[in-house]
């Protein structure tokens, strides 16, 4: 069985917003990137993503962005939890989609992939699942309210 997660919600506002918030790493700065974005998701690029809770940024690889629809990235696994690749990297396969629903909400369906089937494997992609739910939380409450969950939650 492969080590493989998917959370997704519903954001009330429209796709190109949503995906808007996503892709813009001055608005995933506000819910998500306690420490900052740098770099907007564009296929083929590397942006950093910094977080308070695990300081240094982090190297993101953007393997596919459809405007409006998916985000392919890649990043580092946990040491011992990722089988390396040919270049010794360590990295899981996270997935975003956006969907717009017909009443004018978006549903955001994220997945990621990658680990060892192992204790370290498991540990490491329970904890990714609990970061991508609280990033969905995050976004649902800024996009809709403007409140950032994630102040002083972390620092």
């Amino acid at each position: 069985m492969d080590l493989k997660f998917a959370v997704a919600r519903r954001i009330a506002k429209p796709v190109s917003e949503t995906f808007e918030a996503v892709v813009n790493p001055d608005h995933l700065s506000q819910f998500f990137t306690t420490g900052g974005a740098k770099g907007r998701l564009e296929t083929g690029s590397v942006v950093t993503w910094d977080f308070h809770d695990f300081p240094g940024a982090f190297p993101v690889q953007v393997v596919e962005v459809e405007k409006d629809k998916r985000i392919v990235l890649r990043w580092d696994g946990a040491e011992n939890a990722v089988e390396p690749d040919a270049s010794g990297a360590r990295l899981t396969t996270v997935t975003m989609t956006f969907e717009a629903l017909a009443d004018g909400r978006t549903l955001v369906r994220i997945t990621e992939e990658g680990w060892l089937q192992s204790p370290e494997g498991l540990k490491a992609s329970y904890g990714n699942c609990e970061g991508w739910t609280g990033m969905l939380c995050a976004m649902k409450v800024w996009l809709e309210h403007g409140l950032n969950l994630r102040d002083g939650f972390y620092k």
